[in-house]
């Protein structure tokens, strides 16, 4: 039986110039690769180029040593550049609080086969969810979290992440504000999950908000985190309608399903590189 040949994703992003697109396909053509499918974009009021090409390499043993040599061959033309390589399964952390509906989501996703990553450990600030955790077969580490602890209880965190070579924290309705120094010294992404449409009822309680001033939609916003609360670059939003007749427990109960199918989708986004961010925005390939 034959083996699928491996896969290398390439992200490549830089000052936009002639022949960037006819340079990528031939180093890879150069290099006995076939491409199945490539993506570009033109931001044409700030001049830069991103790019997203997937191609096949014949000999899967050579894939990391491609993978580094198309790196060096992204640098020498001006672009920022990340491979990836089909099969590498990046180590994924979960931060929860006491909603659920996310984590069992995202949980029952990567069970099902979904995502290409292992679920490593889940991290809380409660204990609401360990025996749960426990059935799903994952470490689950209870780190409380209080004004007084939270350099304590981050430097706990980073270390777990740091430990399980976590390359990619989900914030699945983790209900505390990572601190710029948690961010800084994770130094990889972060994806939170926020219950409004932003730039929309950014912080606490949107649902109130919203239903305060009578909005006709809500909706649910995935980013990654960074240290300006709710301010992140974009990757997805979903919305539903309402009306006046709804209450806040209404608006709960449809951002729930919102969040979940938004948080969802920006996870597989990022899992298959499929996202580009820059300045403080996003660009995601199909």
């Amino acid at each position: 039986m034959t083996s699928e040949p491996k896969r290398l994703v390439a992200l490549l992003s830089g000052p936009d110039q002639k022949g960037l697109v006819s340079k990528v396909s031939s180093w890879i053509f150069d290099n006995g690769g076939n491409i199945i499918h490539a993506d570009q974009h033109r931001d044409a009021e700030a001049g830069v180029f991103f790019q997203r090409v997937e191609w096949s390499v014949g000999n899967e043993n050579e894939a990391e040593q491609v993978a580094q040599d198309f790196q060096s061959f992204g640098d020498s033309i001006g672009m920022k550049t990340k491979v990836a390589i089909s099969g590498d399964k990046p180590k994924v952390a979960i931060f929860v609080s006491k909603f659920d509906h996310c984590f069992h989501d995202l949980i029952l996703r990567w069970k099902a086969g979904e995502y290409p990553c292992e679920i490593a450990l889940i991290i809380s600030n409660h204990k609401d969810l360990a025996e749960v955790a426990q059935s799903y077969g994952i470490a689950y580490h209870h780190i409380p979290v209080s004004k007084a602890n939270k350099p304590d209880a981050e430097a706990e965190q980073l270390a777990l992440l740091k430990k399980e070579g976590i390359d990619l924290v989900i914030m699945a309705r983790y209900m505390q504000i990572l601190s710029s120094i948690f961010l800084d010294t994770f130094g990889k992404p972060v994806i939170n999950i926020h219950h409004s449409f932003l730039p929309a009822f950014a912080g606490a309680r949107p649902y109130h908000q919203a239903h305060s001033k009578g909005v006709k939609l809500i909706g649910a916003t995935a980013h990654y985190a960074t240290p300006d609360l709710d301010q992140g670059p974009i990757i997805h939003q979903d919305v539903a309608r309402i009306t006046h007749r709804n209450s806040v427990e209404d608006l709960v109960r449809k951002g729930r399903d919102l969040e979940k199918l938004t948080l969802a989708q920006a996870v597989r986004w990022h899992l298959e590189n499929r996202i580009l961010v820059y300045e403080n925005k996003t660009v995601v390939f199909d």
